[in-house]
C-alpha cells in the first residue's frame, strides 16, 4: 500500500525542448530579430518625430507669444501716442481760441476807440474835398481825446513797473467796488481812497547793527455826503463784503450827523482828467534790500568816526526806503491813481566837551531817487563837523541884536507862515494874518510860494484829494500876502474861490502845503555877515513857542556868534524872540542858496533885530 501510493506520486515527466529566443537551432529566432529591430527603429523615429512636431508647437507657440504682446505694445503705443496727438491738439486749439478772443478783443477796443475819430475823418473828408492836404493834420485831433474815458486814468509818472501797475489795478478794483455799494445804498455823494505803502528801515549804531525793520500797510477812507449829512472813516479789511459791512456802518453813522450844507463836494465839471508827469518814481528803489540799506548806514556813521578823533559816540546812522501807491475815486466821476518813491539817510554824531557836556552834530539828505541823495561819506563827515564846531559853546550876552537864519533852520519859518495861511486856520480866526489878504506882511525881498509841480519835488503831487488839477500858488508876493490855501470847505466858509490845494482825500477835507518854500535872493551867504558889529547865527533851534494867533515867537538857539562880520566861537542855550509879522518885515537880506532837501525849503536870510537872552 505503501508501494501503490508512492508509484501514484512519482508520475512521469514529459520533456519540453524549450528554445531561447534567438537561438540558431530555431527557425523562429532567427525570423523574428530584424523586425524587432526595425520596429525598434520605427518607434525611435516616431519618438523623435513626435519630440520635433512638439518642439517645433512649442516654437510656434512662442513665436505666436510674442507676436502677440508685439502686437499688444504696439497697440498700447499707439494708443499714448494717439492720446498725446489728441492732448498737443487740444492744447493747440486751446491757444488758439484764446489767441483768437484776445485778438478780437484788442480789435473791438481798437474799433471802439477810432469809431467816433473815423466818423469826424470821414466828414471832414467828405466836406473838404478840394484841400485834401489842408485836413490831415486835423485828423489826428480825435486821437488826443483817449484819455476822456471815465474809469482809466492817464499813465502815472510815465512808465511804471508791471507789479506797481498790477497793484494800482487791484486798488482801483476794491475802490470801484466801494463806490457801487454806495450807490446801492442811495448814497449822494461818496470819495474812495485806497492806499498801500511800504517802507523798510535799517539802524546801526557804534558799528553794530541795531534794526531792520520792513512793513507794509493797506487801508481805504470814505467819506459820504448823504443828505448834506457827513461821515467819514477807515478800515484796512479790503475784503468785499467786510467792505460793504463797514460802509453800511458809515451810511449808519451819516444818519446820525448833522447837516452841513457847505460840506457837498465840487461839481464834476471842477475835476480833472489830465495829469502832469513829475517823475516821482525810481524803479531802482525797489532793489535796495536790508543788506544794502545797511551798508549805507554803516558807511555814513564810518565816516563821521574818521571824520575827527574827538567824535566819542553816535546815537546811530538810518537809512530808510518807501513806496506808496493810492487810488482816489469819486462819485463825481474822478479817478486818480498815483505811484512815488522816496528815500533818506540821517546820523547823530556826539563828542566830549568840558565840564562833561556832550555836543551833538547831525546831518541828514531826502529824495526822490537814490541817485539824488549825498554820498553816505559826505553826510557823514558834516555831522562830524557840525559836533566838533560846537566845542566851546557858552551863552552870548542878552541884549537886541542882528540874527541871520541858517537855510536849515529858515525853512522852520516858512512852515510856520505857512500853517497860518491854511483856510481852516483863517476861518477858525486861529492866525494872524487872517485880516491881511491883500496886505504888506514881509519885507519885499520875500516872496513866499506852494508849488506842486516841482519834477521830483517830495511835496509834489498831479491832482489835490478832492480831484481838481494843481497849480502854483503864489502865497506872498513880494512881502504882499497874495492868498490863503483853501479846499472847497474854507473857502465856502471864506467867500473865496479854491486855490486846488485841497488834500485829505476820501477823509476830512483841508488845506495844505506840497513844496512849500521862499524864493532865493540874489545875495552870497557870506555876504549876510557883512555890516554886522555884533549877532547870531542861528544853526538849530528848540522848543515850540509859537502862537499863530497872536504871532508871538520864541525859542530856545544855538549858533554861532557873529562879530565884524565873522564867526568867532559858537553859542548855545540863549533864546531868541520876536513876533512872526514883525520878523517877516525885518528880513533884509535874502541868499540864493536855496536846495529842496525837504517839502517845506527856503534860502538862508538875515533879520534886522531880535531880542537874545542869554548871559546876564
Amino acid at each position: 500500500m505503501a508501494k501503490k501510493k508512492r508509484a501514484k506520486k512519482a508520475k512521469p515527466v514529459t520533456k519540453k525542448t524549450v528554445t531561447r529566443r534567438g537561438s540558431k537551432g530555431s527557425s523562429r529566432g532567427r525570423n523574428t530579430g530584424p523586425k524587432r529591430a526595425a520596429a525598434k527603429k520605427k518607434t525611435a523615429a516616431k519618438k523623435k518625430a513626435v519630440k520635433k512636431k512638439a518642439v517645433k508647437k512649442k516654437a510656434v507657440k512662442k513665436k505666436a507669444a510674442k507676436k502677440k504682446t508685439a502686437a499688444k505694445k504696439k497697440t498700447v503705443a499707439k494708443k499714448k501716442t494717439a492720446a498725446k496727438k489728441k492732448t498737443v491738439a487740444k492744447k493747440k486749439t486751446a491757444a488758439k481760441k484764446k489767441t483768437a478772443a484776445k485778438k478780437k478783443t484788442a480789435a473791438k477796443k481798437k474799433t471802439a476807440a477810432k469809431k467816433r475819430p473815423a466818423k469826424k475823418a470821414a466828414v471832414k473828408k467828405k466836406a473838404v474835398k478840394r484841400k485834401p492836404a489842408a485836413k490831415k493834420p486835423a485828423a489826428k485831433k480825435p486821437a488826443a481825446k483817449k484819455p476822456a474815458a471815465k474809469k482809466k486814468a492817464p499813465a502815472v509818472h510815465g512808465s511804471l513797473p508791471r507789479n506797481a501797475v498790477r497793484l494800482l489795478d487791484s486798488l482801483e478794483q476794491a475802490a470801484s467796488h466801494a463806490l457801487d455799494h454806495l450807490a446801492k445804498l442811495g448814497v449822494d455823494h461818496a470819495e474812495i481812497s485806497v492806499a498801500q505803502g511800504e517802507r523798510l528801515e535799517a539802524g546801526v549804531r557804534q558799528g553794530e547793527v541795531e534794526l531792520v525793520k520792513e512793513a507794509k500797510s493797506r487801508g481805504m477812507n470814505v467819506r459820504i455826503v448823504h443828505g448834506e449829512r457827513v461821515a467819514t472813516s477807515s478800515t484796512t479789511d479790503l475784503g468785499p463784503q467786510a467792505v460793504e459791512r463797514f460802509l453800511a456802518r458809515v451810511v449808519e453813522m451819516a444818519e446820525l450827523s448833522e447837516p452841513d450844507p457847505l460840506a457837498v463836494p465840487p461839481s464834476p465839471r471842477e475835476l480833472t482828467k489830465t495829469f502832469p508827469t513829475l517823475d516821482l518814481w525810481d524803479p531802482k528803489m525797489a532793489r535796495v534790500k536790508a543788506d544794502r540799506a545797511l551798508k549805507l548806514a554803516l558807511r555814513c556813521e564810518k565816516a563821521a568816526f574818521s571824520a575827527d578823533r574827538r567824535i566819542t559816540s553816535s546815537e546811530g546812522a538810518t537809512f530808510a526806503r518807501g513806496a506808496i501807491h493810492s487810488v482816489l475815486m469819486t462819485s463825481g466821476g474822478f479817478l486818480g491813481r498815483d505811484a512815488g518813491t522816496y528815500a533818506s539817510l540821517s546820523t547823530q554824531v556826539i563828542c566830549d566837551d568840558e565840564g562833561g557836556k556832550k555836543r551833538n552834530g547831525s546831518h541828514w539828505t531826502a529824495a526822490r531817487y537814490m541817485e539824488d541823495l549825498l554820498d553816505p561819506r559826505v553826510v557823514g563827515r558834516e555831522a562830524a563837523q557840525r559836533a566838533v564846531r560846537r566845542l566851546g559853546a557858552s551863552q552870548m550876552d542878552t541884549g537886541v541884536y542882528p540874527v541871520v537864519f541858517d537855510r536849515e533852520i529858515a525853512r522852520a519859518i516858512v512852515s510856520m507862515v505857512g500853517g497860518c495861511v491854511m483856510g481852516d486856520s483863517v476861518y477858525r480866526d486861529q492866525s494872524f494874518l487872517k485880516d491881511k489878504l491883500g496886505e504888506l506882511v514881509a519885507s519885499n525881498k520875500v516872496s513866499i510860494v506852494d508849488d506842486p509841480l516841482l519834477p521830483r519835488g517830495l511835496g509834489s503831487r498831479r491832482h489835490d484829494g478832492e480831484g481838481r488839477s494843481v497849480k502854483v500858488n503864489p502865497i506872498v508876493r513880494a512881502g504882499r500876502l497874495d492868498r490863503f490855501l483853501l479846499d472847497t470847505y474854507s473857502a465856502r466858509k471864506l467867500k473865496l474861490r479854491p486855490t486846488h490845494a485841497a488834500g485829505g482825500g476820501g477823509g476830512i477835507p483841508y488845506a495844505t502845503t506840497s513844496n512849500l518854500y521862499m524864493k532865493k535872493g540874489r545875495s552870497k551867504p557870506v555876504s549876510l555877515l557883512r555890516g554886522i558889529e555884533k549877532g547870531l547865527y542861528v544853526t538849530s533851534m528848540m522848543g515850540f513857542g509859537f502862537d499863530p494867533v497872536t504871532g508871538n515867537f520864541s525859542r530856545g538857539a544855538s549858533g554861532f556868534l557873529i562879530e565884524n562880520g565873522e564867526l568867532t566861537r559858537p553859542v548855545s542855550e540863549v533864546t531868541i524872540s520876536r513876533n512872526l509879522g514883525d520878523m517877516l518885515l525885518g528880513i533884509d537880506a535874502v541868499a540864493d542858496d536855496l536846495e529842496f532837501t525837504s517839502s517845506v525849503a527856503a534860502p538862508s536870510f538875515r533879520v534886522d533885530y531880535m531880542t537874545i537872552s542869554g548871559r546876564g
